[in-house]
């Protein structure tokens, strides 16, 4: 049996600010929430569709850099004495397809500067000694907003990262 706890907030990036919601950069108290819920045996991180929105001139390298920053954060959080420092697993977001409706204005060009992500992060992931899942293995973005995982596909994804969890839990 394994507990989660879960860390979600919309519109959050890996290592940036937003300009106009404060408190959506990933760094913003990642430290703490990693001593809060400290010993963990796992880190599993999953961000960097927000980095794409058109306030940020980012490409996929600019992601991966946030998500090293990321990994740093993690491995520097004031855990108590004796406690060991959790591995990371790095789940790369799957590909964002042309952006419609409302969310269509925050990430118009997003699906083009977003190419090459799974390999930038998995170039981040091996040089931190992190393993890395690509979601876009097992899921794709919605075919209504092309931002955000259907619910369906939720299920799917939740399956296919417990898969790959489970023997990292299990070697610790």
């Amino acid at each position: 049996m394994a507990r989660v706890f879960e860390n979600c907030l919309n519109g959050r990036r890996t290592a940036w600010d937003d300009p106009v919601k404060a408190g959506r950069n990933g760094l913003d108290g990642l430290e703490q929430v990693i001593e809060m819920h400290s010993p963990l045996d796992l880190v599993i991180i999953m961000l960097g569709i927000n980095d794409f929105q058109t306030v940020h001139d980012h490409t996929a390298r600019h992601s991966a850099q946030g998500v090293g920053a990321l990994i740093d954060a993690v491995r520097r959080a004031p855990i108590e004495p004796g406690m060991l420092v959790p591995p990371v697993l790095i789940v790369v977001p799957p590909a964002i397809r042309v952006p419609d409706g409302p969310v269509m204005p925050k990430f118009l060009g997003s699906e083009n500067r977003c190419v090459g992500l799974a390999d930038a992060y998995g170039e981040v992931a091996r040089s931190y000694g992190c393993q890395v899942f690509d979601a876009g293995t097992v899921t794709t973005t919605s075919a209504v907003d092309g931002i955000h995982i259907d619910p369906d596909q939720h299920t799917v994804l939740g399956e296919a990262i417990a898969h790959r969890v489970k023997p990292l839990l299990s070697s610790g």
